[in-house]
C-alpha cells in the first residue's frame, strides 16, 4: 500500500468510527507515527476510545493531536497541572513542548501524577488539551539525564523536522518486488568487541548495533568502509544495548553524515551517551586519536528515538522491529526483526542473559514468528560453566574479608553499566546481613552517575527491587555503605588511610580511574584486585588475569609505557556476568520459540563460536554458520 492509499484509509477508518463529530485534518508520517491533526477538541479528548479501532483497521499505530492554537496558554496551563498533582508527587520539571502539543511532567513520585487509573493524566488533558507525559526524576541526581531531556526538548522544532523526512523514507512507496534478504557482519564475528551488523533487503538497509573493540588500538572500529554499506542509504541503526562494544561508534556514522534514526530503549540513550562521552575524554587524557566530538553524540541524540519492549515499529518500507528484554544491563533489548508481509523473521540477541539476577529479570525467548537467530557465544566453551549465584557472592566476601584482616585494601574493576550495579546490590546486601566488615566503600568513575540513571527505570529492574524502589521507598543503591571520592586528590589520600572496598571503572582496566588505583596498589602483597567482569583479549585486564601475582604488566598512557610488579592477590569472581555461560545459551537455544530454521553464532572469541554452533546442531536440526567479519550470508 503507499502512502497515498494509507491516508485515505486513515480518513475513511475515523470517518467510520467517529461519524459526524470529526473532519480530520492533515494527516502526517512523522517518523514511525502517523499522526491526525484535528481541530475538534472533543474527538481529540475522546481518541483513546478510537485510535485501538483505527490501529486495528489500518495495521498501524496512531497518535492524534490537536492544533496547536488551541492549546492552553503555557503559563495557565502550568497553573492547572500542579493544581491537579498533588504535592507529595514531588514534581522537579515541567517541559512543554508545543511543537509536539505534550507536557513533560517529571516527579519523584509519578504514581501520583498519573493517579487512580490514570484520571489526573485525563484531568490535565481535559483541562489544557496538552498530551500529558510522565518521567520518573532519578533519586540520585543524574547530569545526563537531565542534560538530554533538556536537548530533546530545546530541540523539538528539528526534531519535528527530522521526523517528517524520515516519515517520508518509511512510507515511501515499494518499487522493487526481487525477495531477498542478507546479513553482512561488519563486526563483532569471531571476537568480542566492536558488533556491528548490516541487514539488506530489495528496500532496505538497517545497522544492527554499531559498536567498538574495546581491547584493539589497531582495528578498534567496525568496518564502516566496507563496499555493502552506503551510509546515504542506511534506513536506521538499531542498538541493543549501551555497553561501548554495541554502540562506542553510532557517532561515527552522525561525524560522516549519516541523519537518521536510532532506535533503542530510553535507558539505553541515556546509557550510552554516558559511556560515549567517557570514551572520548579518557582518549584526550591519553593523548590518543579521539574519533567523534561532543557535536556528534548531540546530533545522535537529536535523532534517536525511544521504544518500548514490545511496541511493534516500522523502520522502513518493508521492516518492522519490536525491542524484547534481554536481561544484560539496564534497557538491554533482543531486535525482532519482521520483514515483508512475514517474509522472513529474524530475531538478533545482542548479549543477553537467560537468568535472572539480583537486579534484572532473565530474557525473554518466545516470539511472534522466527527463522533466523543471529546469538552472542561470548561464554562458547563447555568451560565457561559459571557458578551459581550463591557460591560467587560467597567466595567475593572471602576474598574481601581475608583482605580486610590483613590490613589490605581491596580494587574491584566494575563495567559502569551493569556489573557496578550488581556488585553494590551484593555488597549492600551482605553489609545488612552481617557478612561484610563496616569499612567504607567508596565509588569512583562513572558508577555514581550510571547508578543515578537506573533510579530513573525502576520499571525495568527486577520484580524484587521494583517492590522495594516503588513500594516500599527502599532504594538499596543510596546506602550510607556508599561513598562518592569528591576529587582526583582525595585517592591517595584513601589509599593511605584504613582498609577498604574500591569499585573503580573501567571494569577491563583499559582507562579511567582504576588506572591510578592499580599502579599505587599492585606492589602491596596485602592488597586484592578482584575481576567479576569478562576480560576481552587483548586488555590491560585480560593481561593482569594471565600474569596474577608475581607477575609483571605494561602500562601505556599516549606514547610512555611502565612495567609494572603485581605484588596483590589476583583474584577473579565468576557468578556475576551479565552474559549468559555455556549451559545458559545451550538452553535459550534449546528453548527458543519459535524454532528457528537458521543459527548465525556471532560474539565469540576465534574457536568460541564453533564450539557452540557443535553443541547446538546436536540438539536442533538447523542451518548454522559462524561468520567472519565482512563475510555476508544470504537469508532469503
Amino acid at each position: 500500500m503507499n502512502s497515498r492509499d494509507l491516508i485515505g484509509k486513515i480518513r475513511e477508518a475515523i470517518e467510520k468510527l467517529a461519524g459526524s463529530i470529526i473532519q480530520p485534518g492533515d494527516i502526517k508520517f512523522e517518523g514511525p507515527h502517523i499522526v491526525v491533526y484535528t481541530r475538534n477538541p472533543r474527538f481529540f479528548l475522546e481518541s483513546d476510545k478510537y485510535i485501538a479501532e483505527i490501529a486495528k483497521e489500518i495495521r498501524k499505530r496512531v497518535i492524534i493531536r490537536l492544533e496547536r492554537s488551541l492549546l492552553m496558554d503555557i503559563e495557565k496551563a502550568e497553573e492547572e497541572i500542579r493544581r491537579i498533582i498533588p504535592e507529595e508527587a514531588n514534581i522537579t520539571h515541567i517541559y512543554f513542548d508545543p511543537v509536539f502539543g505534550e507536557v513533560v511532567i517529571e516527579a519523584l513520585k509519578p504514581g501520583l501524577v498519573i493517579g487512580l487509573k490514570g484520571e489526573n493524566l485525563q484531568r490535565i488533558k481535559r483541562k489544557t488539551l496538552w498530551i500529558p507525559k510522565v518521567a520518573r526524576t532519578p533519586t540520585m541526581e543524574s547530569k545526563i539525564i537531565e542534560s538530554i531531556r533538556k536537548l530533546v526538548y530545546l530541540n523539538s522544532a528539528k526534531r519535528l523536522n527530522f521526523f517528517l523526512k524520515l516519515g517520508e523514507r518509511i512510507y515511501r512507496d515499494k518499487y522493487l518486488n526481487s525477495s531477498w534478504i542478507r546479513i553482512t557482519s561488519l563486526g563483532g564475528s569471531r571476537e568480542v568487541g566492536r558488533s556491528c551488523f548490516l541487514l539488506q533487503t530489495p528496500e532496505s538497509s538497517i545497522l544492527l548495533d554499531c559498536g567498538i573493540n574495546v581491547g584493539s588500538w589497531r582495528e578498534p572500529f567496525p568496518f564502516l568502509d566496507a563496499p555493502e554499506l552506503d551510509i546515504d542509504e542506511l534506513d536506521a541503526v538499531v542498538v541493543s544495548h549501551a555497553h561501548l562494544d554495541h554502540s562506542g561508534a553510532v557517532p561515527i556514522l552522525f561525524k560522516y553524515g549519516y541523519r537518521g534514526p536510532v532506535y533503542c530503549t530510553e535507558p539505553t540513550r541515556d546509557l550510552m551517551v554516558l559511556l560515549q562521552l567517557d570514551y572520548i575524554e579518557v582518549l584526550r587524557r591519553d593523548g590518543r586519536h579521539i574519533p567523534y566530538t561532543f557535536k556528534d553524540i548531540q546530533e545522535e541524540i537529536s535523532h534517536t528515538i525511544s521504544l518500548d519492549y514490545e511496541s511493534v515499529t516500522n523502520v522502513s518500507p518493508d521492516v518492522k522491529i519490536t525491542l524484547y528484554n534481554a536481561g544484560h544491563i539496564l534497557g538491554s533489548a533482543m531486535v525482532h526483526v519482521h520483514i515483508g508481509e512475514g517474509i522472513h523473521n529474524i530475531v538478533y540477541t545482542g548479549d543477553f542473559k537467560f537468568a535472572d539476577t539480583t537486579l534484572l529479570k532473565g530474557c525473554n525467548y518466545n516470539f511472534p514468528r522466527l527463522e533466523t537467530l543471529i546469538m552472542e557465544s561470548t561464554y562458547g566453551s563447555m568451560k565457561d560453566t559459571l557458578p551459581p549465584r550463591s557460591k560467587a557472592e560467597n567466595l567475593l566476601m572471602e576474598i574481601i574479608n581475608n583482605t580486610i584482616r590483613r590490613e589490605g585494601t581491596v580494587l574491584i574493576p566494575v563495567l559502569a553499566v551493569g556489573r557496578a550495579q550488581e556488585i553494590l546490590l551484593t555488597l549492600e546486601k551482605n553489609f545488612r546481613q552481617g557478612k561484610l566488615p563496616e569499612v567504607p566503600v567508596y565509588i569512583d568513575g562513572m558508577v555514581l552517575e550510571a547508578t543515578a540513571i537506573h533510579t530513573a527505570y525502576p520499571s525495568y529492574l527486577s520484580e524484587n527491587l521494583q517492590e522495594k524502589i516503588l513500594h516500599k521507598s527502599i532504594n538499596p543503591f543510596e546506602s550510607p555503605l556508599f561513598s562518592d571520592i569528591p576529587s582526583k586528590e582525595a585517592r591517595i589520600d584513601i589509599l593511605e588511610g584504613e582498609p577498604c572496598i574500591i569499585l573503580a571503572t573501567s571494569g577491563m582496566l583499559t582507562g579511567g580511574p582504576v588506572i591510578e588505583y592499580f599502579k599505587n596498589m599492585a606492589s602491596n602483597p596485602m592488597n586484592s584486585i578482584i575481576f567479576v567482569s569478562y576480560q576481552v583479549n587483548g586488555t590491560l585486564g585480560r593481561d593482569v588475569q594471565r600474569q596474577g601475582k608475581g607477575g609483571k604488566v605494561l602500562l601505556f598512557t599516549g606514547n610512555k609505557r611502565k612495567s609494572v610488579e603485581i605484588n596483590m592477590d589476583v583474584c577473579t569472581v565468576e557468578g556475576f556476568s551479565g552474559h549468559s555461560d555455556w549451559m545458559q545459551l545451550i538452553s535459550f537455544a534449546g528453548k527458543v520459540q519459535p524454532k528457528p530454521s537458521k543459527v548465525i553464532i556471532v560474539h565469540g572469541e576465534r574457536n568460541k563460536g564453533q564450539i557452540l554452533a557443535n553443541a547446538i546442531k546436536r540438539i536442533r536440526k538447523v542451518d548454522i554458520s559462524v561468520p567472519y567479519n565482512l563475510e555476508s550470508i544470504r537469508l532469503v
